[in-house]
């Protein structure tokens, strides 16, 4: 099909605010879908994101239309909206001129529209803005639209009404697609370039790689090479979703699909990497993405059930259409072989536990959630950590650096009091306040990672009455008053329960940890002491009383002097068995402390 005839386009908006009704409304439209199998989220074919209505990752889908006799061919990569998946949005902006800005005519605009409207103009798309959900009772679409003219400087005249629930407005939308979107701009001549936005692996086919083709053309039988790996293969299926996959012969400049090549290894297909022929390659390839950062990282051991070799084969499998989920294999002596595995933020973490126990049937251990520090040693060299236990030596600590992250929080004007105090109580340095309309505010502050990756979320929702939502971006490290807090049990320390906090919050966090250790910690024959230290300066104590042999319980009567004497030598057996005793520390007294939070 002729380029000016194609349009790439994405779908960006907050959670919850239509994008996937709005897909499946538009492939109904288009014909590619009948009435009997139309269903909600048609797109979002994981059983995980369907139980918890969000798009979690990206999907590629050719959509035919027809206008005056004309036919257009409209690729759409509907994207996540929540923060943690900002990743995948970013990498699906890449593929596409242009983007559908859906904002919840209820709700208005939210953090994330702003994000994302923010990422689209920095990739340099054109934006249709559209106001969604007119058919709800509390809708407010020319509020909503002043609101977007206010964040895009666009006339709200040019927002298109819609509902993805009715079908209302969606012959407007389309026909803005057409018209105010741009063709690719591709070269058909030129030497074949294609960009790898994402990949799947299947048991019997191998890795499934989706591409955008910018230059050139693709078709079955090519030979192909990879200019990241310099890896050669053969072509022997392409195709697009529509949303079946449908087999093509070949894919031209514009063109977006997906190919099977043979590819075996998982690890032979890397997110951002160019694709060309390898019997004319392209001189220079595309310039891919910028790698995720991790902002979040946690343990993942073996279950009862599990070996770690399966664990590791699924996490493999996992991060082959997850780039932005890292690990490597460490070792714990509470809790044997495991990795070390890094994530985008909280929600990924769990959808990664969820995807490795549904998807893989792997049973997971996983410890407390972290974030990473740098530590500037005295010899003047800087060291990244992303646990405590491999945080060197207080003597060879000239300072710790923690990362911070702007957040802009959309709150209601008259929860401003609520959620500054909240902000105070997690060391936030306020920045400015910004008006969205007369009861909306958009409230900008820099936090300490740490501070808002457990529960803050939470707390913001009760703050402003569950209407307040939050992004965040990284800023980098700086410096604070940070301390590692070491945890003692019988003397002995336990390197798997040691954390890094900030000295103010050190004597409640070693405390809460304590307590919850004494809860699980079963009795012994000896008195065990519990103790939270920061270098060799204890800050919070618990003991567990020893269990206690009833030896008089044969001693009916007779002298007092023989039940001393039995007293007397049970203590001095006490005695020599706490100095040669080991403290056996269950599993789930590992859990229960390492679930994170506060006491």
């Amino acid at each position: 099909m002729n380029q000016k005839y194609i349009r790439n386009f994405s779908i960006i908006a907050h959670i919850d605010h239509g994008k996937s009704t709005l897909a499946d409304r538009m492939l109904l439209r288009s014909g590619a879908i009948t009435p009997r199998e139309f269903r909600e989220q048609i797109l979002d074919d994981m059983d995980l994101e369907r139980e918890r209505g969000i798009t979690i990752k990206a999907s590629a889908v050719t959509i035919p239309y027809e206008r005056g006799g004309q036919k257009y061919m409209l690729n759409l990569i509907d994207t996540p909206g929540h923060v943690d998946f900002h990743y995948e949005v970013s990498r699906a902006l890449t593929a596409c001129e242009g983007a559908l800005l859906v904002v919840d005519a209820a709700q208005g605009v939210e953090a994330q529209t702003v994000a994302n409207a923010h990422l689209a103009s920095k990739n340099r798309l054109t934006l249709v803005p559209v106001v969604n959900k007119i058919d709800l009772p509390a809708a407010r679409p020319e509020d909503v639209a002043m609101e977007v003219e206010n964040l895009l400087a666009t006339p709200a005249e040019d927002c298109i009404f819609t509902s993805a629930k009715t079908g209302e407005g969606i012959e407007d939308m389309l026909d803005a697609i057409v018209d105010q979107l741009p063709p690719p701009t591709g070269d058909a001549d030129a030497p074949t370039k294609a960009l790898i936005f994402d990949s799947n692996y299947d048991d019997y086919r191998g890795v499934i790689v989706y591409i955008r083709v910018f230059d050139g053309r693709l078709a079955v039988g090519d030979r192909i090479r990879m200019m990241g790996t310099r890896d050669v293969y053969q072509v022997t299926d392409m195709g697009k979703f529509t949303p079946r996959p449908t087999q093509f012969k070949s894919l031209q400049a514009g063109e977006v699909g997906y190919l099977v090549a043979n590819i075996k290894t998982v690890s032979a297909v890397h997110v951002g990497d160019t694709i060309t022929l390898e019997s004319n390659p392209a001189p220079e390839a595309l310039p891919g993405y910028r790698p995720p950062q991790q902002m979040v990282f946690c343990d993942f051991y073996p279950g009862p059930t599990t070996q770690f070799p399966d664990l590791r084969d699924g996490l493999e499998k996992l991060q082959l259409n997850d780039a932005a989920l890292i690990f490597q294999a460490i070792n714990s002596e509470a809790l044997g072989f495991g990795f070390r595995c890094g994530f985008l933020g909280m929600l990924h973490m769990e959808i990664v536990q969820e995807r490795l126990e549904r998807e893989h049937n792997i049973e997971v251990v996983q410890t407390a959630p972290t974030v990473p520090y740098q530590v500037l040693t005295t010899e003047g060299k800087v060291v990244e950590v992303d646990s405590a236990g491999e945080l060197p030596e207080p003597n060879h600590v000239e300072e710790i650096r923690e990362p911070f992250v702007r957040v802009d929080l959309i709150v209601p004007a008259d929860s401003i009091g609520n959620v500054m105090k909240l902000a105070e109580e997690r060391r936030a340095t306020y920045k400015q306040t910004e008006y969205l309309s007369a009861d909306r505010v958009i409230l900008a502050y820099e936090f300490p990672l740490a501070e808002i990756i457990y529960d803050f979320y939470d707390k913001l929702k009760s703050a402003t009455r569950g209407y307040g939502t939050m992004d965040y971006e990284m800023i980098g490290f700086r410096a604070n008053d940070l301390v590692k807090v070491d945890i003692l049990v019988n003397a002995q320390k336990v390197d798997a329960l040691s954390v890094i906090c900030h000295r103010i919050k050190a004597e409640a966090r070693g405390r809460g940890m304590i307590v919850r250790l004494r809860r699980e910690i079963p009795r012994h024959l000896f008195e065990v002491p519990l103790q939270a230290a920061i270098g060799s300066r204890v800050i919070a104590r618990e003991t567990i009383k020893a269990l206690r042999k009833n030896v008089l319980a044969k001693c009916y009567g007779g002298d007092v002097t023989r039940k001393r004497k039995l007293l007397e030598k049970q203590k001095e057996g006490k005695r020599r068995m706490k100095m040669v005793g080991n403290v056996e520390i269950p599993q789930k007294a590992f859990l229960s402390v390492l679930e994170g939070g506060e006491e």
